[in-house]
């Protein structure tokens, strides 16, 4: 029996496109971080046409896909400036995941621009500040795969 091949938590990563065009860097101090791929659906209920006394049947079709990132973890002051500016601007930022231990051919990044739509601070006496922010990428990430030898 062959055991899975896992990912630890350093290698899956989210970062943000610096000044430099192509350059990415991981937004630091996120203790915890998911990644939400969905799709919303539509339904139709088509009719039995030999029994309308049946029930309809329930088909259904994916109508749009999203893709989201939710985090949460300690204020770095390595990405406070990056955080801040990118929240106030309103705009996009290029940004990508890493599966940093995908297989050759797997997807081992999803790249796109997003926009960061939350980003929320707290800050309790005796304890470090913490952030929680939510990414939505604006149409689906383009998916790179991993060539052989990373």
């Amino acid at each position: 029996m062959a055991r899975a091949v896992t990912e630890n938590f350093h290698e899956m990563v989210v970062e943000v496109e610096t000044e430099t065009p192509g350059t990415y860097a991981k937004l630091c101090g996120l203790t915890s971080r998911t990644v939400n791929r969905s799709s919303n659906m539509s339904t139709s209920e088509v009719p039995d046409c030999d029994s309308e006394a049946l029930p309809a049947a329930v088909e259904r079709d994916v109508q749009s896909q999203e893709v989201t990132i939710s985090g949460t973890g300690v204020w770095a002051a390595q990405s406070h400036g990056t955080m801040m500016d990118w929240w106030y601007s309103g705009a996009t930022k290029n940004i990508r995941v890493g599966h940093l231990k995908a297989e050759p051919g797997d997807t081992e990044y999803e790249t796109g621009p997003a926009y960061l739509v939350n980003l929320n601070n707290t800050a309790e006496r005796g304890t470090k500040v913490t952030a929680e922010i939510e990414i939505q990428f604006d149409g689906l990430p383009t998916r790179t795969a991993a060539e052989s030898g990373t």
